[in-house]
């Protein structure tokens, strides 16, 4: 492979279809990025229906493709290397990506690199960042809540999960219970920013695992907690599915003062969880280690100023909001870091897809 390759990177492990032409090199360089999210179509339903996600990646990842490589100003048979998507996710959505990069690979005999996208997630720092190994990385997405020692581009050994729901899914669950729109995660973070630090109730809202020495994470007690509490309250429910979230630049201030503070400290539950269990993370690897943090849940305000300002001796590194989400760039990333595991043609076309990620280090109790 010569020495500044092509990297084409491919993810559809769930509602979002991203592909990326990426250069590597001493520092990668991101020629091309497009992301078709599904947001708008999957809204009615409150959240990814599998098979609506995997009719919308087999409709628009084409269309992507020849845009990605036009705007990288190449061509097909350009492209050096392939990073995929194999595992974990949606089985449908996965396929969808890994039929395409077989495809490639079957017409020009491009190597492929199956790519683990949690993984991918932290890794993502290293696109904008300069990160040592070993690190610790804090993986907070939708569908997965982990803390991880990463030794090497190859080495990730799991410290500690969410045994029940993930943060995002905190999110977004708590969000449908509110009657907000999804997805709900960023309505609760632009919600809670009209509400002061100090008007937060920060024991309206339990923590999970709370007495557990340990980096195990749990979220589905926090849900339980807020449903309880709309079920008293449920003139929240009726201001919150009344408001007009549809119109650009709403003033979330206008909402009432209690409906408010409740957002906020729902909020405030999840990243004191994120925090807390941080403390034992830290505890299991070196102190002088750096914390990065990636995943979609990483791009919230309130999680990034909570934990900076909690552990100050940290050196925490967030991965850059673009690349926090589901995206092509992180798996293109990684299997270039990856490329002297890549499966050379025509081998490569024996890949599969996976939708879970079990990790032979998780306490039993705690795989997902």
């Amino acid at each position: 492979m010569k020495t500044d390759p092509i990297i084409l990177g491919i993810e559809t492990s769930c509602d979002d279809t991203s592909l990326c032409i990426l250069r590597g090199g001493t520092q990668v360089e991101v020629l091309s990025f497009l992301t078709f999210g599904q947001e708008d179509s999957l809204e009615r339903w409150g959240g990814v229906v599998p098979e609506i996600a995997a009719r919308n990646h087999l409709e628009k990842i084409i269309p992507l493709l020849e845009t990605v490589l036009e705007n990288a100003n190449i061509k097909s048979k350009d492209i050096d290397l392939i990073g995929i998507t194999t595992v974990p996710g949606l089985l449908g959505p996965l396929l969808t990506g890994v039929n395409i990069a077989k495809t490639i690979s079957l017409m020009h005999e491009v190597p492929i690199v199956p790519i683990n996208h949690l993984y991918a997630h932290l890794e993502a720092i290293h696109i904008d960042h300069s990160v040592s190994y070993p690190y610790l990385g804090l993986l907070i997405s939708g569908g997965h809540s982990l803390f991880l020692e990463v030794n090497s581009t190859t080495e990730f050994k799991v410290l500690g999960s969410t045994i029940d729901d993930a943060a995002g899914e905190a999110f977004d669950k708590g969000g449908r219970l509110l009657g907000l729109p999804y997805p709900s995660g960023r309505y609760i973070d632009e919600i809670s920013k009209t509400i002061e630090t100090e008007q937060i109730e920060k024991e309206l809202f339990p923590i999970g695992l709370r007495g557990s020495k340990d980096c195990r994470l749990s979220f589905s007690g926090l849900k339980t907690a807020l449903k309880n509490y709309l079920t008293d309250h449920p003139e929240i429910i009726d201001e919150v599915s009344n408001f007009n979230f549809s119109s650009k630049g709403s003033d979330y201030s206008l909402l009432s003062k209690r409906t408010r503070i409740v957002i906020a400290s729902y909020q405030h539950a999840i990243a004191a969880a994120l925090s807390l269990k941080l403390k034992f993370a830290l505890q299991k690897v070196s102190t002088d280690y750096q914390v990065v943090l990636g995943g979609g849940v990483a791009c919230n305000s309130y999680i990034r100023k909570f934990l900076a300002e909690k552990y100050p001796k940290v050196d925490f590194k967030f991965v850059t909001p673009k690349y926090c989400t589901d995206n092509g760039a992180m798996i293109a990333n990684l299997a270039y870091r990856q490329r002297d595991q890549a499966i050379q043609f025509p081998d490569c076309l024996k890949i599969d897809a996976r939708g879970r990620f079990i990790s032979k280090t998780l306490p039993r109790d705690a795989k997902k």
